[in-house]
C-alpha cells in the first residue's frame, strides 16, 4: 500500500439509548428490539367451555345479554307494603301473606340502547303537589305529559318489546295469580346494636369475675402474632338494618284491579308503608300473559284527577 492511501477504519456505533432520534429512526428497521417477558412456546389452546373470546364493548354485553335469560322480559312495578295476614286455600291449610298497595303506577320515561346503553322503563308511583317538586323535573313531567309522582324507579327489561308507552298505567292484574315475583325493598332499620343482637354472639359469663361485660363480644384480636390491629370485616357493634334486601321466587296467591292489591305468600322484607319494587321471578319461567291494555280514556281521567288539586 502506498504511503498516501487512506486508511478506512470501522468505527462502532454506540449504544442505542446513546444515539439521538434522528438516527434511530432512519435505522428502526435495522436495529433489533429487545422483548421484555417470557414468551409461551405453545399457542393457545381451545377450550370447549369457552368456544368465542368475550369481548369487552358494549354491543357484545347487549348481544350477550339478548341470548341469556339474565333480565326479565316485562317492566316491574312499586307497591306499598300495608302488613301480613292469613289466608285459607282449598285444602283448609293457612298460608301466611303479604299485602302490597298499587298507588296509580305510571309508566314516566324509557331508557334505549341507542341513547343510554341499556333497556329500561321509569316507573312513576303516587302523587305529590307541584309545589313540592323541582322546576327541573317539573319539566321532565311537563315533556313526557304525566303527572307529578311522589317515587320514581327504573326497571330493566331485556329488549324493546318490554318498553310500555309513555303514560299507560300499570294495574296490579300486571301480575296474575300463580306465577312467581322477585319483590327488592329496605330491611328494617335497628340502629345502633351491639354484637349479640347484630352478630347472634353468646356474650360472656355472668361469673368468673366477668364485671359489667356479660353482652360484649370481648377480644378484638391477638397481641403479638396477628399484627397488634384489628381485621378489617371484624364483626363489631353497629348500625344494624337498613340495606337493600331481594326476596326471589315469591307467589302471587291475589291480584285486585279494582283496589288495586297485590296479595303474595310469606313475607317480605322491610316495615309497614316501605317502597317494594315488584318485578318477574329471574329464576322462573316468564309468565305466559297477555299484555294489558289501558283504554286512553282511563289515562285522561287519571290526569285530570290529579290536575285538579293543583288548580284549585
Amino acid at each position: 500500500m502506498s504511503r498516501g492511501a487512506a486508511t478506512l477504519v470501522a468505527i462502532p456505533l454506540p449504544p442505542p439509548f446513546l444515539l439521538p432520534r434522528s438516527i434511530l429512526r432512519s435505522q428502526a428497521s435495522t436495529i433489533q428490539k429487545r422483548s421484555f417477558g417470557i414468551k409461551s412456546t405453545d399457542g393457545p389452546r381451545h377450550d370447549r367451555f369457552h368456544p368465542k373470546s368475550l369481548l369487552a364493548s358494549q354491543a357484545s354485553a347487549n348481544k350477550r345479554r339478548e341470548l341469556a335469560d339474565t333480565l326479565p322480559l316485562r317492566t316491574g312495578a312499586m307497591a306499598i307494603k300495608k302488613g301480613m295476614t292469613a289466608v285459607y286455600d282449598e285444602n283448609g291449610k293457612r298460608v301466611p301473606c303479604t299485602v302490597l298497595q298499587f298507588d296509580r303506577n305510571q309508566v314516566v320515561s324509557h331508557k334505549t340502547v341507542k341513547k343510554n346503553g341499556y333497556f329500561a322503563v321509569c316507573v312513576g308511583s303516587g302523587t305529590v303537589h307541584e309545589k313540592n317538586v323541582s322546576k327541573p323535573m317539573l319539566g321532565h313531567y311537563s315533556v313526557q305529559g304525566v303527572s307529578p309522582k311522589r317515587h320514581l324507579h327504573e326497571f330493566r327489561v331485556k329488549d324493546q318489546s318490554g318498553l310500555l308507552p309513555v303514560g299507560e298505567l300499570i294495574p296490579a292484574t300486571w301480575f296474575h295469580p300463580g306465577q312467581f315475583i322477585d319483590t327488592r325493598s329496605n330491611c328494617k332499620g335497628k340502629g345502633w346494636q351491639g354484637v349479640m343482637k347484630r352478630w347472634g354472639m353468646h356474650g360472656q359469663d355472668r361469673s368468673h369475675g366477668v364485671s359489667k361485660t356479660h353482652r360484649s363480644m370481648g377480644s378484638a384480636g391477638q397481641g403479638q402474632g396477628g399484627g397488634s390491629r384489628v381485621y378489617p370485616g371484624k364483626k363489631m357493634a353497629g348500625n344494624m338494618g337498613g340495606q337493600r334486601n331481594t326476596v326471589q321466587n315469591v307467589k302471587v296467591l291475589q291480584s285486585d284491579a279494582e283496589q288495586g292489591l297485590l296479595v303474595v305468600q310469606g313475607a317480605v322484607s322491610g316495615p309497614k308503608g316501605c317502597i317494594v319494587m315488584v318485578q318477574d321471578a329471574l329464576k322462573k319461567s316468564w309468565p305466559e300473559v297477555p299484555s294489558i291494555t289501558i283504554n286512553p280514556s282511563q289515562i285522561e281521567d287519571a290526569k285530570t284527577e290529579m290536575a285538579a288539586p293543583a288548580s284549585a
